[in-house]
């Protein structure tokens, strides 16, 4: 792994890592456990900052994978008493598999009396697991449970994509959604991506247009200078993924523009795709958006006044009915997200996969009767199942009249619809769509 985006390690990074992994392992978001372990360490730089993050959703990511290899040098992680004492064990590992260093460079960040407390495991112990041989584990026979131990994720997930993908396609999803993700953002206004690529360059950051989306932007390098750029001062990028500008596009009419609109935002979350909607709308138009969650709509509000949107406005309840558009970007597995919280593998049910589904269906029961005619409703996850896609929708249709599936590939055109359009729908998969899976449908009431 390189050191431009490894990070710097030290002592206190390291501990900041194990303290947020351990708080991962106790139930806690990985972005939440993250952000906590990382306000707690005090006065890291940002190198430092760097190495935690990637640290602890490295210990999610190849969670499997450190845990055989600690079962091969005979350290079972179920009978490791202390979770505390589990977290150190893959720490060591991954800083020796991934990172490929010895015990001169990991001791230090690891040796008594820190960095974690309570630990029964001595610093001799975590030595030889640095340092013992380390014999190849035996290879399963089933060619997707290889898979499910070469790429870290659980058999019933890899299984269930099987049945959907034929093995080479099944790898290289698995293989994108393995790696640390790249920095994705989206130029605005809309339309402007060619001038603020341009003002990158000036500035000496690298970065390069992503063909699948109109807006999208990719930094071709680990720094993180962007942040420090004018254009990113200004307000001209914004940090999105590349399927969340495409849920956006679906949002879009299929001929002329959102501008001058109506459009509600359902599941707002903290904000992404609120804000890229009020480009889209523009200052005539206006975008009304909600969340079940408070924390993360304070998010969206607080996002909408930094970028001074006066259009975006957070009324309960939304005012479906006067709405154009509807966006209902649904909570879901995030099975197309992993790259990006990887904790979730390892929280994730086919049983939880069901209750997504009944509850996804009852978003658009609810929103139904409420929508005016003739609007648009635009039903979109970050979930690679077609459990909570295509099943979705379907069971809507047959639930309730009046509402009809408009193809996407129109909107996209015939060279990006050959890629990111399976049948009526948006289905964006990696690593032929880079930054994850998402899929979106476009429901017409009558």
């Amino acid at each position: 792994m390189d050191e431009e985006r490894l990070g710097r390690p030290s002592r206190r990074a390291a501990t900041a890592a194990l303290e947020a992994h351990l708080s991962v392992l106790k139930g806690e978001p990985l972005k939440l456990a993250l952000a906590n372990a990382l306000k707690d360490a005090g006065s890291l730089g940002g190198q430092e900052r760097r190495f935690t993050a990637l640290a602890v959703r490295e210990m999610s990511r190849h969670q499997r994978l450190l845990d055989l290899a600690a079962r091969t040098l005979g350290h079972v992680p179920s009978k490791i008493g202390l979770l505390e004492d589990q977290t150190l064990v893959r720490y060591v590992l991954w800083r020796r598999l991934f990172c490929g260093e010895g015990w001169a460079r990991i001791g230090p960040e690891v040796k008594l009396p820190g960095p974690m407390r309570p630990r029964t495991i001595k610093d001799d112990l975590l030595r030889q697991v640095a340092e013992s041989p380390l014999a190849e584990p035996p290879v399963p026979e089933s060619g997707p449970e290889r898979l499910a131990t070469r790429y870290s994720f659980p058999n019933w997930l890899v299984l269930r994509l099987a049945e959907l993908h034929p093995e080479p396609v099944l790898e290289a999803m698995l293989a994108a959604l393995d790696e640390e993700p790249t920095l994705h953002f989206r130029a605005r206004p809309t339309g402007t991506r060619d001038e603020v690529l341009a003002r990158l360059a000036e500035e000496g950051v690298a970065a390069e247009p992503v063909a699948v989306a109109l807006d999208a932007v990719r930094i071709a390098e680990a720094s993180h200078r962007v942040f420090e750029t004018r254009v990113m001062k200004e307000g001209r990028l914004q940090v999105q993924d590349v399927g969340s500008q495409l849920i956006v596009e679906a949002c879009r009419p299929l001929e002329g523009s959102l501008s001058g609109r109506t459009v509600a935002d359902m599941c707002a979350g903290a904000g992404g795709k609120t804000l890229a909607l009020a480009d889209e709308v523009g200052a005539k138009g206006r975008v009304v958006a909600g969340d079940r969650s408070r924390r993360r709509l304070a998010q969206a509000r607080e996002r909408a006044r930094e970028l001074s949107l006066r259009h975006v406005s957070f009324p309960h309840p939304l005012p479906l009915d006067q709405a154009d558009v509807v966006l209902v970007d649904a909570p879901c597995s995030g099975t197309g997200s992993l790259a990006r919280e990887p904790d979730q593998k390892w929280k994730l049910s086919a049983k939880a996969v069901a209750e997504f589904h009944d509850t996804q269906l009852g978003l658009l029961e609810e929103l139904a009767p409420q929508v005016k005619p003739g609007a648009l409703v635009v039903y979109a996850t970050c979930s690679l199942l077609p459990e909570e896609n295509d099943a979705v929708v379907r069971d809507f249709l047959a639930k309730v009249p009046g509402f009809t599936v408009e193809p996407l590939a129109p909107l996209f055109g015939a060279e990006r619809a050959a890629l990111l359009c399976d049948g009526p729908f948006l289905r964006a998969l990696p690593p032929r769509v880079p930054g994850g899976g998402f899929f979106a449908a476009r429901l017409r009431k009558g």
